[in-house]
């Protein structure tokens, strides 16, 4: 999301001119006022000419941001976010085939009713990689048929002893380029990977 601006502001009875920013998951305004308010506890949402209304679990949030802004920062947070299904690229009649073991509860419910085994239906692989195994057998179906994109689901992390850089390496040594990332859940993420064009 990253909207950023310096307004004034009304909590709870209180105004201050602040820097105020929305992102993803949460509207933050810097000091003097200095309070961070989640966006799933915001209800309310209402645009009055110039001003956005809100209130935040019971507290009321007055931002002064000029028509303009008003509107738009009120569609950011009441337009919910992607859903994971909808980030891979599998909404509508898109197939995945699968590489390795979904094993975690976002990966199998943005898969479902999804999957196909046959590499020629395939609009893109999802492959779940702990290591270098699971990355090769990804890079062979993916010899198998046209180009599709790979997306490679791996935990996040530092101390992963297969993770983000080993992967990247090895899939732009074969041609394919990081063009996508996103959350899958708490502990992994995913990369998408396209071939490269002739």
């Amino acid at each position: 999301m990253g909207r950023e601006a310096v307004i004034r502001v009304e909590v709870s009875g209180r105004t201050e001119e602040v820097k105020a920013l929305l992102e993803s998951a949460e509207l933050i305004l810097r000091s003097p006022i200095g309070r961070r308010f989640p966006i799933s506890g915001m209800t309310g949402v209402a645009v009055d000419g110039a001003v956005l209304r809100l209130t935040c679990e019971g507290e009321p949030i007055v931002l002064h941001l000029g028509e303009r802004a008003a509107s738009s920062w009120a569609r950011a947070i009441t337009t919910p976010p992607p859903t994971l299904r909808h980030k891979l690229g599998l909404s509508g009649a898109a197939k995945a085939q699968l590489v390795g073991d979904p094993d975690e509860a976002e990966l199998q419910h943005a898969t479902q009713g999804s999957l196909t085994a046959d590499r020629a239906a395939a609009d893109m692989i999802i492959a779940r990689v702990t290591g270098p195994d699971d990355l090769q057998s990804a890079l062979d179906l993916l010899s198998e048929g046209p180009p599709v994109p790979l997306w490679a689901v791996y935990p996040k992390g530092r101390a992963v002893s297969f993770g983000d850089a080993a992967i990247r390496h090895a899939l732009r040594e074969r041609g394919l380029r990081d063009t996508k990332t996103c959350a899958v859940s708490a502990t992994l993420t995913a990369t998408r990977y396209d071939p490269a064009r002739l």
